[in-house]
């Protein structure tokens, strides 16, 4: 067969977007160019990738399903072919494409780019950001080469490297009453009005700690922004439940505090997901290496709010 990288790179982002359209808007190159490829590849391979209905675009047939999973696994290895050819012959240096847990991003990154600068100052790194399910879809297909998540998304076929735990606690108005205790039962909250930090998952998590001891929250508010979360429980409109602390949250500060939860919970684990089976290049090993140290070296342990009665461990 004789395709080229740029035909793969059409075809997937046609699949993954399900509409030749959306893909050449994504490509900013022409419809036709992707249609020429698709036609192209379909022709080499002997069967179709997808089926075009007139008025609602086209759809993945079965075979183009199991065509577009090797397909995107080929981009991948492609990707770190580059970054292994860029190289040769000197220590690691290329890119790093890194997606993240945005809620989680501002606390545990800012220390993890700063080492990373110092000791590969001519790696670029790209960061993208979204929601616990947008961060696997980015890498599933090939866009990052590793994702900041929790424990909970690693499915077969991921590899997972733990850098802590994240324990739930409560952000409180500094004038609630409860802001004077050093700790919190969920038990003397949950009558209270809550602040819900509505993610894929997330509401979900917090909902769900509440209904193991027999409770349900009131969620008088909703919001998909932890910065958002912390305005309104510093306006006194309710508690909230997070569980990465930014550093800038335990500073002194008149409209809200941080309490640890005295409640023997699930405490997930943060960390790195990469793709199984897959040689990484050695400016994603160096990466990932290097996270490792800080965590070693308790680089994380200021955003983790540990429970008096447990350690910060599953």
């Amino acid at each position: 067969m004789n395709f080229t990288l740029k035909q793969l790179r059409y075809v997937e982002s046609t699949g993954r977007l399900g509409s030749i359209a959306n893909a050449a808007m994504e490509l900013n190159i022409s419809q036709s160019s992707i249609t020429a490829a698709i036609g192209a590849l379909e022709s080499q391979i002997g069967f179709d990738l997808f089926v075009r209905t007139p008025a609602k675009g086209i759809s993945v047939t079965p075979a183009g399903r199991e065509a577009l999973r090797l397909i995107r696994g080929f981009i991948v290895q492609s990707r770190h072919f580059e970054t292994e050819m860029m190289s040769v012959g000197g220590d690691a240096s290329g890119s790093v494409r890194v997606s993240c847990y945005a809620t989680a991003a501002p606390s545990f990154l800012p220390p993890i780019l700063k080492k990373f600068r110092a000791s590969h100052p001519t790696t670029s790194i790209t960061l993208l950001e979204g929601n616990m399910e947008a961060t696997l879809v980015y890498l599933a297909n090939g866009d990052a080469d590793l994702a900041f998540c929790y424990d909970e998304m690693v499915e077969d076929g991921h590899d997972f490297t733990p850098l802590f735990g994240a324990p739930p606690y409560v952000l409180i108005a500094a004038d609630d009453p409860l802001a004077k205790n050093s700790s919190v039962w969920l038990k003397d909250l949950a009558e209270r009005p809550m602040i819900m930090l509505n993610l894929p998952r997330t509401k979900a998590y917090f909902t769900n700690i509440f209904e193991q001891l027999g409770m349900k929250p009131n969620i008088v508010h909703s919001t998909r922004s932890a910065e958002i979360a912390r305005a309104l429980v510093s306006g006194g409109h309710g508690y909230s439940l997070l569980n990465i602390c930014p550093p800038d949250y335990r500073q002194d500060d008149v409209r809200y505090r941080v309490l640890p939860l005295l409640d023997k919970l699930y405490v997930p684990t943060f960390g790195i997901i990469t793709l199984a089976g897959i040689r990484k290049p050695n400016i994603v090993q160096a990466f990932i290496g290097q996270c490792v140290d800080l965590k070693l070296n308790g680089a994380f342990d200021n955003i983790v709010v540990k429970s008096p009665n447990r350690s910060s461990t599953k």
